[in-house]
């Protein structure tokens, strides 16, 4: 296999329009790709004669507007390229036209109230900065999907709206360092995704994981994760199989799937990409997990994508590793050897500390759902929380800062192996910190918190939008003032004394910190339902408004549409788990204490004393199980029409939030007590053990 000419070959990209396209047209399409320049529809429609030329070759007989609405997933509407002549036959024909803008209904996808049902009218428009690819026989076009009348519905326009925001107020900033080469600040981003293999025989047969992706079920199996094996173990030739296709797959997409290994539960694995662009990363992971579940078909497995699959084991995360570089190749992030005289990298620093202490509630925002809910400080997951880890080294250039103290160096030492056949090698002046949320690694911040199957654009647009809102501070007062290296330094000492509590270079996981945090004042949000109302807030609709990322109606609909998913995602679940506690589990432990009876009533026929039989006790323990469970099914079939009867979106999340997941926790304990009692052939379903040790 030639990798290098594998790569990107059904991807529509630079190569191919420097190829294919005339050079005035290639020119002009770059101008608007590179330098966000207005595009020519004369320039559309050459570029999409050629486009479908270069995708009918390659086997695509429809195209699709690909986009992202706000279900957190992608949608796609396919039309062929044939156009109809006067003598009966056909051409394969796509315009300029239809490549710019499609048409979608509005009314079916989430909106938050902002079209009625009979206002069906939406359009996607073409994205020229992500590039077409060929998918499934046929030619994807990346777009923005809005309302008739111009609210935004999807999650890349957003993005797209904070990319260049971050980039107006970098430039500002490194213009005023004297940078005169960079003409574009870029954000980027590389997502490692994580998730789960199983078995499809044994999928389907489990109720709950074709409802809702996690067990709502499951009794711990006799080994989970507690001799940390299989973390970068060997790989077992199912999986290697599964990975070297999906490697294949998304090399052909024009993906820089580089990194894969297996992650700390059984059954977890992890693919990690080169860093790309953030528009650009945030496509790639949307393929990256549709390609996911499609191989995994193919090879007779189901991949997992929720956040936790399996109690009591590593939840899956996608860390979302963040950075900043010009044009011209300069990471801005990057410390350099000496970074107590890098002004411009501790300026940058300081407006990361400073919008990420000021804006907890919108990070805690960008990665709330409940799937993370379950998966957030527990089982190597950041708690939920909001702090930023430096590092020894970037902490005592900032406490210097802060007090006035000249800072003499961080000794680098040599780390020595103790054997002569090994070389010795410079050590990092800082250690890694996998218990914070977000951390410093070295020329980037990687933000932790995002669950395995959410969209990173959100988390991204937040990260973009509040960096670039307090570098327009500091750039408005660098450009007016007296002494420039003065106000450099009154700005760093002022933000790191004011912000300096939300750094945190301990353990994440400790009891002691959650009192720490609130001590500091930090926000403490462990729920969806708890950070949902801030989004609202008159402060943040100012502050989205400003920066001209959401308008106020735009942002209440998609608090409206976060209240709406979080209640039906849990609604979904309580029904998953009434149904298979009624119609699976308790028949199952009636059927088996009904055998366990019988046996017993034969024992006492013959004379035999049952009185301490090992089939009594277990009879005695099954029934009390059964009959908790029953009153817990009760319970939950009241919670269940009680909450049908809600019509407030945001009650309704408050009610599942509170009462729902209460009674289905409550119910899974006497469930999951049932699964170790009764005998594995009465048991409908494939247990913990089976499920995570089957590949």
């Amino acid at each position: 296999m030639n990798i290098p000419e594998l790569f990107g070959i059904n991807v529509f990209n630079d190569k191919e329009m420097k190829k294919r396209l005339p050079k005035d047209v290639y020119k002009s399409l770059y101008n608007t790709i590179e330098q966000h320049k207005e595009l020519d529809i004369k320039i559309a429609n050459e570029v999409a004669a050629v486009m479908k030329e270069w995708a009918v070759e390659h086997g695509a007989t429809h195209y699709t507007h690909w986009f992202q609405p706000m279900t957190g997933l992608t949608a796609e509407k396919h039309d062929s390229f044939i156009c109809p002549q006067a003598d009966g036959s056909v051409i394969m024909d796509f315009s300029g036209k239809e490549l710019i803008k499609g048409e979608s209904d509005a009314s079916s996808f989430p909106s938050g109230g902002v079209r009625a049902t009979f206002e069906a009218r939406g359009y996607t428009a073409w994205d020229p900065t992500s590039y077409a690819f060929i998918k499934d026989d046929s030619l994807c076009i990346p777009t923005v999907f809005c309302s008739y009348t111009g609210e935004m519905l999807d999650k890349k326009t957003p993005l797209l709206k904070s990319i260049e925001l971050i980039n107006r107020e970098s430039m500002r900033v490194v213009r005023l360092f004297g940078d005169t080469e960079a003409s574009r600040v870029i954000p980027s981003v590389g997502i490692e995704q994580e998730y789960f293999l199983i078995d499809k025989k044994l999928y389907d047969k489990r109720k709950d994981l074709i409802f809702t992706g996690r067990t709502l079920f499951g009794a711990p199996a006799p080994k989970g994760q507690e001799l940390e094996d299989h973390y970068f173990g060997v790989i077992k030739p199912r999986v290697k199989a599964y990975m070297k296709e999906l490697n294949e797959e998304l090399w052909k997409l024009g993906v820089y799937a580089k990194t894969e290994h297996n992650e700390v539960a059984p059954a977890q694995h992890e693919l990690a990409p080169v860093f790309s662009s953030t528009n650009m990363a945030i496509d790639h992971n949307q393929i990256i997990m549709e390609m996911m579940k499609k191989v995994a078909l193919r090879h007779g497995m189901v991949c997992l994508l929720h956040e936790k699959p399996f109690a009591g084991v590593n939840g899956s995360g996608k860390h979302n590793n963040w950075s900043l570089a010009t044009d011209s190749g300069e990471n801005l992030f990057k410390p350099g050897k000496k970074p107590y005289e890098n002004k411009r990298f501790l300026i940058f620093l300081a407006a990361v500390i400073k919008a990420v202490d000021q804006h907890q509630d919108l990070l805690r925002y960008s990665v709330a759902s409940a799937g993370n809910d379950r998966r957030l400080g527990g089982s190597e997951a950041p708690p939920a929380i909001i702090s930023v880890y430096l590092g020894r080294e970037l902490e005592t250039i900032v406490d210097c800062i802060v007090n006035g103290v000249e800072y003499k160096g961080e000794k680098v030492e040599n780390m020595n192996t103790g054997l002569n056949v090994l070389p010795d090698f410079k050590m990092d002046t800082a250690d890694r910190n996998r218990t914070s949320p977000f951390a410093f690694t070295g020329n980037k911040f990687e933000f932790r918190m995002l669950g395995s199957s959410m969209s990173a654009s959100a988390a991204n647009v937040m990260l973009n939008t509040i960096t670039a809102d307090v570098l327009r501070e500091f750039a408005d007062r660098l450009s007016t003032c007296d002494d420039f290296s003065n106000e450099v330094e009154l700005i760093l000492k002022e933000t790191f004394t004011e912000h300096g509590r939300i750094i945190f270079n301990g353990n994440n996981y400790s009891e002691s910190w959650v009192e720490e945090a609130k001590r500091r004042g930090l926000l403490v949000l462990p729920r969806t339902i708890d950070v949902l109302p801030y989004i609202t807030s008159d402060e943040n609709i100012s502050f989205f408004e400003r920066n001209n990322i959401f308008n106020e109606k735009e942002l209440r609909a998609r608090s409206e549409i976060a209240y709406e998913n979080y209640a039906k995602t849990i609604c979904i679940e309580a029904n998953a788990t009434f149904d298979m506690a009624r119609r699976d589990i308790l028949p199952a432990a009636l059927e088996y204490s009904g055998e366990l009876a019988s046996r017993l009533c034969a024992k006492k026929e013959l004379g035999y004393d049952i009185g301490k039989d090992a089939a009594k006790r277990s009879l005695d323990s099954i029934v009390e199980a059964c009959d908790s469970l029953y009153a817990e099914i009760e319970r939950l079939e009241k919670a269940i029409m009680k909450a049908r009867d809600i019509n407030d979106t945001v009650k309704l999340a408050l009610y599942c939030g509170n009462e729902l997941i209460a009674a289905m926790d409550a119910l899974r304990v006497s469930a999951d007590k049932l699964e170790t009692l009764v005998g594995a052939q009465y048991w409908s379903f494939p247990v913990y053990s089976e499920l995570m040790f089957s590949i």
